[in-house]
């Protein structure tokens, strides 16, 4: 391990993307050859689709939720959990994933900045709730008992990631910045490395390959998350408890 570990560290913020997740067998929206059922699913995910023909939506998203039942958490995510437990100082786990193998590999704490599968909302009276396994746009809604306007509570392009405000504060507060399997494309998640040096943070990416943002980490680690994450946070929790 490198010298900042000699360093203080109380407050970390980490981030993970769909390298975390990939290694668990969970697709990604460009996987099968791209289209689902023919069309391209970045055009699935936003809110003019979704009023144009809401039951191609919710198939597709369906299709993803019955996919996670196929799927555990691997290594990473359980290192993760780990450390998150066990460290003791502050952890403070954003995910820009939907899945839930955070949740289940037992993480006490999980922000999804771009929603979850497990969730859905109704645009009728904009409660939000535990998602139903298969909803179409007949379904009611529980808690107003209108149909037609059931949606998964994922946010789509062009909407705002939740929880923007408590993610900056966390940021702003950590000694440690960790970003884990993501392409540093994708914004605002890809910013967050900037406002986390801009505060002082230590910065550490941890991605199969270089990222778009590499060059604003102060270490950056290549390899697969089910060995570099594990590798990383076991040593840094040991180097915690000495």
């Amino acid at each position: 391990m490198t010298d900042f570990l000699e360093k203080g560290i109380d407050r970390i913020a980490i981030l993970t993307g769909a390298g975390v997740s990939a290694e668990s067998g969970l697709n990604t929206f460009r996987d099968s050859g791209g289209l689902w059922e023919g069309y391209d699913p970045l055009d699935i995910a936003t809110v003019g689709v979704l009023d144009s023909n809401r039951d191609m939506v919710l198939d597709f998203y369906n299709s993803r939720r019955s996919q996670l039942n196929d799927c555990l958490p691997n290594p990473s995510h359980l290192a993760i959990s780990n450390f998150q437990n066990n460290f003791s100082g502050h952890v403070f786990l954003i995910t820009q994933n939907v899945d839930d193998l955070h949740e289940r590999a037992g993480s006490s704490q999980v922000l999804h900045m771009h929603g979850s599968l497990r969730s859905m909302r109704c645009d009728y009276c904009s409660e939000e709730m535990d998602a139903i396994q298969k909803f179409e746009k007949s379904t009611a809604c529980p808690s107003c008992g209108k149909a037609g306007k059931l949606r998964p509570d994922i946010v789509f392009f062009g909407e705002v990631p939740k929880g923007l405000d408590e993610i900056y504060i966390e940021i702003r507060s950590a000694d440690l910045f960790v970003s884990i399997g993501t392409s540093g494309v994708v914004y605002p998640a890809a910013g967050f490395v900037a406002h986390a040096r801009d505060n002082g943070a230590i910065c550490v990416e941890i991605n199969k390959e270089k990222s778009e943002v590499t060059n604003l980490f102060d270490i950056s680690y290549s390899g697969l998350a089910t060995e570099e994450v594990p590798r990383f946070f076991s040593s840094l929790l040991l180097k915690n408890k000495i």
